[in-house]
């Protein structure tokens, strides 16, 4: 029986030499592991009381909306800086060579909505955590955060967990 990570290809050397790029597309192609996908992620929060799915830029909106129409609740975009009409907050956070900021509108969350947060790779964690730091500065609780893949050795789990966050993953792949 396959698995949600037989449906993810790799790539080697994209964007760069040396990287191996796990490649989500083959998995939302295939409508068997998309399903799958959508129902293991919403899995551990059966029964939690959500108010909003957000979703991160960009492949997390795919997600995200899935997760939201699911459950039957709203879904709020965390885009990359200038995307989002409107006023927004932003949050800068750090890649692996600069920075990038990312923002919310700023009605999106109300004060005490319940969140989950979602995207499809977990890698450093630094977009989670400004997601979440966007979330908690609208008044947002957050209940967890999910994804379909992580890359332990980059140790966004471990750094998402140190800030009190749920994390919840599908798959793991070694290797950056």
């Amino acid at each position: 029986m396959k698995t949600v990570k037989d449906y993810i290809r790799t790539i080697p050397d994209f964007p760069h030499a040396g990287i191996l790029f796990r490649d989500v597309t083959t998995l939302f192609a295939d409508a068997r592991g998309f399903r799958m996908a959508v129902d293991e992620m919403l899995h551990p929060w059966a029964g939690a009381p959500i108010d909003k799915v957000v979703g991160l830029e960009a492949r997390g909106f795919i997600l995200g909306g899935a997760i939201a129409h699911q459950l039957s609740k709203g879904f709020v975009p965390i885009r990359k800086q200038g995307k989002l009409p409107g006023a927004t907050l932003s949050q800068a956070y750090k890649l692996e060579y600069g920075e990038a900021v990312m923002e919310i509108h700023d009605d999106a969350i109300q004060p005490g909505e319940r969140v989950l947060i979602v995207d499809d790779l977990l890698a450093t964690g630094g977009t989670c955590q400004a997601g979440a730091q966007l979330v908690e500065r609208l008044g947002g609780q957050i209940v967890g955060c999910s994804f379909v893949v992580d890359l332990p050795e980059l140790g966004g789990r471990r750094l998402l967990q140190t800030l009190g966050l749920q994390v919840q993953v599908l798959c793991a792949f070694e290797g950056a």
